[in-house]
């Protein structure tokens, strides 16, 4: 039996504008999925984004939505009123029911532009204050008056939200948790594992960490390189691997010391999870990461730092949350490349928490449930 609010807009295919500004991985992997599948709902989708999201844009055409160039810079300054004006024609060209507005720079300049005038929702994928250092207050400041321009908060975690409660951000708050395609990221079997090494070029029996992120401050990859000599004294034929580029590229490459190798953007992710042992999330803030859950689909261990999202989904069955503290981290890598029956069954409890609350589908179905009850409450209040 239908529910009543999907009954309501069964008959009206909707016209929806994404906007999303990161130049990465995660986000526009995400915002993809979504186009594919409302689109196939019938829908009508658009997308704007920076032309160096090269990638998505592919994608939205693909599947046979709209893509609209937004030059935006990845931090706001000087050039928001030009994004602003942008987004504006972009806007009106569209003309949508809907705007989701997907990170921290769409959702500055999303919500400054269109102040509540249509149905708005916005997903941080982590908050941005978390990265202003000493101008958090700022952040947190604007995030409390924005919120009344927005009819839903979009946190892909809990953590997320509960951090958006402990600031002062008062709004209606709905938490869909990240998804994975488990089709597409199946769990991997030790053939398979051994063919990727092969594959790539990697030693049959080392034990190997990968991680795999934009190369970036937020992703914490120094910490990685800045603990390896003292996993490699406990288990001296351990190898890491940093699969990703980014603006700390440079700053890592020189620090990399014996037994790291940083591969670059991959599209192989899939492979690289196989080879790999354990999965090492040294993130300094996330909302969920989507890396962390393609692993699990995978099969694989995880250490990972307590940021948004990890505790809730590693629920210390799939590997586990260490603090910052290097020694920590360190020891918890080197407890499961020692025991590889300990990083196998986390690995495969893993797969399971993933099979159970996090599947892509679910996913999508809940983003769209969000866009029926906004639109109704919007129809509600304003006829």
């Amino acid at each position: 039996m239908r529910d009543a609010v999907s009954a309501v807009l069964d008959d009206r295919l909707l016209n929806v504008l994404h906007v999303s500004q990161p130049v990465g991985v995660g986000v526009p992997h995400y915002v993809a999925g979504l186009v594919r599948d409302q689109i196939a709902r019938g829908w009508q989708i658009a997308v704007a984004s920076p032309p160096e999201e090269a990638p998505l844009r592919t994608a939205v055409l693909a599947a046979g939505g709209i893509h609209y160039e937004w030059r935006a810079e990845r931090m706001p300054g000087l050039s928001l009123g030009g994004e602003i004006a942008r987004l504006r024609a972009i806007v009106r060209a569209v003309s949508p029911d809907v705007i989701h507005l997907h990170s921290s720079v769409a959702g500055l300049t999303g919500r400054l532009l269109v102040r509540g005038r249509r149905a708005t929702l916005f997903q941080p994928h982590s908050w941005s204050f978390q990265a202003l250092g000493r101008l958090q207050p700022v952040g947190i400041a604007w995030e409390r008056l924005a919120a009344r321009w927005t009819d839903e908060i979009v946190c892909v975690s809990e953590a997320e939200a509960r951090l958006g409660h402990r600031v002062g951000i008062r709004s209606r708050w709905r938490v869909v948790r990240n998804g994975v395609d488990l089709a597409e990221f199946s769990e991997a079997t030790s053939d398979e594992r051994e063919h990727a090494r092969e594959r790539l070029e990697l030693p049959l029996t080392a034990p190997i960490v990968v991680c795999i992120a934009r190369l970036s401050v937020q992703k914490g990859q120094d910490l990685l390189v800045d603990i390896w000599p003292a996993v490699r004294e406990s288990v001296p034929d351990a190898r890491l691997v940093l699969v990703g580029d980014g603006p700390e590229s440079d700053d890592l490459r020189r620090a990399a010391g014996s037994g790291v190798s940083i591969v670059g953007h991959r599209e192989d992710v899939h492979e690289w999870l196989a080879a790999s042992d354990v999965v090492a999330l040294p993130s300094r803030w996330e909302g969920m990461s989507l890396a962390m859950l393609e692993a699990m689909a995978r099969g694989r261990s995880i250490v990972s730092t307590d940021v948004g999202g990890a505790r809730e989904t590693i629920a210390d069955e799939a590997g586990t949350v260490a603090d910052r503290d290097p020694h920590q981290f360190a020891a918890a890598l080197v407890e499961r490349l020692a025991d590889p029956a300990l990083a196998a069954k986390e690995g495969a409890r893993g797969r399971r928490i993933v099979e159970a609350a996090h599947d892509v589908r679910a996913n999508a179905e809940e983003i769209a449930r969000a866009y029926r009850e906004v639109l109704e409450r919007r129809r509600a209040q304003y006829g």
